[in-house]
């Protein structure tokens, strides 16, 4: 168990539908970075966020190849969403890498079909836990930052994770929710979005994150691409907890 964790947030400036120079950027991010126990990446990090799935699933190999490679240079676990075919079906599914394997995934949940991704790809009805040197992370795609339900704590995890492709246009939602799931769940906040334009020139600033307990930023980035790093304390949560046990009050919910 590990008291303190090493973050670092790649807030890629994705090329939408060019795998390979999103590889050569990230790849040279990575191979940069100072110590860390944790890097998360933005959702469908190697293709931007897309419905051709068809076309840039063949990709995907790759990038968990290169997943795996990060992980084993920097000892670190490596989290990041890729489209994933299996058989006949899309799923946008988030990766954990951990020493050169796959060790966990998770398939988004909500869809967000105002852009038609329930269309194209098939959602998940797991939410997954996953325990990283003795943290606890509640591991999310994007879309599912809107849903308080899905993401609610109930005192099974100490850190809330959201791999992104969030537009500017909605920014001031992703800002706003990042910190009232910390506030509501008495937890760390991660939300590693992208950096750039789209080719339907929606606009992506970042805002990637790292947001404490209480809801105040630890890192933040905006207006360029580029590698964010903080580090968290367990001692820090537990104290917090402990002083204001809020989660002890929490509502219960059955999901169906």
């Amino acid at each position: 168990m590990s008291n303190t964790l090493s973050i670092h947030l790649l807030q890629l400036p994705i090329k939408w539908h060019d795998p390979n120079i999103n590889f050569e950027t990230a790849n040279k991010e990575v191979q940069t970075m100072d110590y860390c126990d944790l890097i998360v990446l933005p959702e469908m990090w190697s293709s931007g966020f897309t419905m051709f799935a068809h076309k840039y699933h063949q990709y995907t190999p790759a990038a968990i190849d290169l997943m795996k490679g990060w992980s084993q240079l920097h000892d670190a676990c490596i989290v990041g969403s890729l489209i994933t075919k299996v058989d006949e079906t899309y799923y946008n599914r988030l990766y954990v890498i951990e020493s050169g394997e796959v060790k966990a995934t998770y398939d988004k949940k909500h869809l967000f079909a105002f852009s038609g991704e329930d269309r194209y790809f098939e959602g998940g009805d797991q939410r997954l836990i996953y325990t990283y040197k003795g943290w606890r992370l509640c591991l999310n795609v994007c879309y599912d930052l809107r849903f308080p339900v899905w993401c609610r704590n109930t005192d099974d995890y100490d850190i809330l994770l959201f791999s992104a492709n969030w537009p500017d246009k909605r920014v001031a939602a992703w800002n706003t929710l990042l910190r009232a799931r910390a506030i509501e769940n008495q937890c760390y906040v991660i939300g590693t979005n992208c950096y750039g334009e789209d080719t339907w020139h929606n606009t992506y600033a970042g805002h990637s994150a790292l947001i404490s307990y209480d809801g105040s930023d630890i890192i933040t980035l905006e207006g360029k691409g580029g590698v964010i790093n903080g580090e968290i304390r367990k001692s820090d949560l537990n104290q917090f907890r402990k002083a204001l046990p809020f989660l002890q009050d929490r509502d219960s919910f059955q999901f169906d």
